[in-house]
Parts: C-alpha cells; sequence; structure tokens
C-alpha cells in the first residue's frame, strides 16, 4: 500500500477536500547538483495536490489523514499510460511498414498509433476511475489540531 499523510482543508457532509504534497527526499539530499530528479522538482509543476474523499467521521481544518492505494492499482496505471501509447505506436509503424517503404509515413503512422494509444488509455482510465480498486481509502486519522495542548513548566 502506498501512503501518504493529508491535511484536512474543510470537511462537509461527509466529504472531505485533502491537501498532500510530494514526498520527495530532494530537501535533504547531497547530491543536487547532479540529480534529475532535482532538477525536475525545480523546473516542474506546484507539488501541492487536492483529493476529495469520502468520510463519514467530522474533520476539522488542520487535522491529518493518511491516505492509501494499493500498489497494484498503481502499477497497473503506471503501465496503462506508459505501455498504451508505446504499443499503439510499434504495432501503427509496424502495420504501415507493411503497406509501404516510403519512411515518412512509417514514421506518421507510428506517431498516429501513439497517440491512438494515449485516447484508448484515457477511455480505459475514465472506466477504471469508477472501480473500487482505485479509489484512495482512509487509513488514519489524526487527532484534530486542537485536541492537544502543551502546558509549559516554569
Amino acid at each position: 500500500m502506498v501512503k501518504e499523510w493529508a491535511t484536512v482543508v474543510r470537511w462537509h457532509n461527509g466529504r472531505a477536500l485533502l491537501r498532500y504534497g510530494s514526498s520527495s527526499g530532494c530537501g535533504s539530499c547531497q547530491a543536487k547538483a547532479g540529480c534529475g530528479s532535482h532538477l525536475l522538482e525545480k523546473i516542474g509543476p506546484e507539488n501541492i495536490h487536492q483529493l476529495e474523499l469520502e468520510i463519514s467521521q467530522p474533520l476539522q481544518p488542520g487535522q491529518k489523514v493518511e491516505v492509501g492505494i494499493p500498489e497494484s492499482s498503481l502499477l497497473r496505471s503506471a503501465m496503462l499510460v506508459y505501455l498504451t501509447p508505446l504499443l499503439g505506436l510499434f504495432l501503427a509503424a509496424s502495420l504501415f511498414q507493411f503497406w509501404t517503404v516510403d519512411q515518412l509515413w512509417i514514421c506518421l503512422g507510428g506517431i498516429g498509433g501513439g497517440f491512438a494509444g494515449f485516447f484508448i488509455a484515457r477511455k480505459i482510465a475514465a472506466y477504471w476511475d469508477n472501480l473500487q480498486a482505485y479509489q484512495p481509502v482512509v487509513l488514519q486519522i489524526g487527532l484534530p489540531p486542537d485536541s492537544i495542548k502543551v502546558l509549559q513548566q516554569e
């Protein structure tokens, strides 16, 4: 199970809006200058994401919630996103190679097959979006932020 802690932004009628950020270790790593992940993190989009989940227990803004998704679902989604367009590219390029010897048409056919694979992946992902195995689940709910009081002794 892939787990991530998220912060409650709001809770209303059993629906919670959660905000979470990437848990990359780039802030503490010493190899920043030669690391591709660090460079991609710097030029990439903002690393704050939002997620809306159904949680029946009342929550307060600022409360922490641990959310998880099974690794198998994550791996199948990654394979769908990466392999379907690649498979479309190879299949279409192979078909075009049987029909013509002109490299331009073979290349254009491969590109078209890659785009077709991308749209097929989008359709499959839209179908998978409703399946329970691909939905994040709440693993733990932390204490509300106002329930812990620190007493200072003098």
